[in-house]
């Protein structure tokens, strides 16, 4: 009888899988560390035994504190983008709206990962300062396309719409610490804010109309 067997994959795939496990926990305790405290104010050893696992274990994922930090940045940009960009298949306006929703609770369920985006505390770091650029970019585009139905906005349109998210992260902030008011009312005032916001660009560049249910709502 032939017993040969084909060479056995799974216990590599196992091993990934709880490398990935391991990283991914990492990545999350980081979050938690960092949101509360700056970069500067942690060390690697404070890290290791707040994190209780072995200051070599960190180094051999993630190469140095830099290399945390950032993979630490990366994974929660990667969280709140993918969750505001929900909703594509809703009509144009309601995706807007869905998309301030989403923000919303991306920052309300995973503030830590929220305060690590919008304030790490890393300083005047241009790398980490390019990665929140690009979370903004990516609002912007998303609410753009949502209410204009394209990406390619004019650069008033553009520039608006990225002052509107700038202030929006830090009225989230707020509100994530305050705790004052509930989501739906939260949601509302900043889709009224972004009416106002449409408003003005459409008055700068007609070729750029507000959405008539932001004209009536906001």
């Amino acid at each position: 009888m032939n017993v040969s067997k084909q060479p056995a994959a799974r216990p590599v795939a196992r091993g990934t899988q709880r490398s990935s496990a391991r990283k991914a926990e990492l990545i999350a305790i980081g979050r938690s560390l960092f949101a509360d405290r700056s970069y500067d104010a942690l060390s690697m050893d404070d890290i290791a035994r707040q994190a209780q696992v072995a200051k070599g274990l960190i180094y051999y994922y993630f190469h140095s504190k830099r290399g945390y930090y950032l993979a630490i940045i990366e994974d929660s940009v990667a969280g709140l983008v993918t969750y505001a960009a929900s909703g594509a298949e809703l009509p144009p306006v309601e995706r807007v709206q869905r998309t301030i929703d989403s923000y919303l609770r991306y920052a309300e369920h995973n503030q830590a990962a929220y305060r690590a985006i919008v304030s790490g505390g890393v300083g005047f770091d241009a790398e980490v300062h390019a990665v929140r650029d690009g979370v903004r970019e990516a609002i912007v585009a998303t609410i753009a396309e949502g209410a204009y139905g394209r990406t390619d906005v004019a650069p008033v349109a553009r520039m608006a719409l990225l002052a509107w998210v700038c202030s929006v992260e830090g009225a989230a902030l707020a509100w994530i610490d305050r705790g004052e008011l509930p989501r739906e009312t939260m949601c509302a005032l900043l889709v009224k804010t972004l009416g106002g916001t449409m408003r003005a660009i459409e008055e700068l560049d007609p070729a750029h109309p507000a959405p008539a249910p932001a004209r009536r709502d906001a």
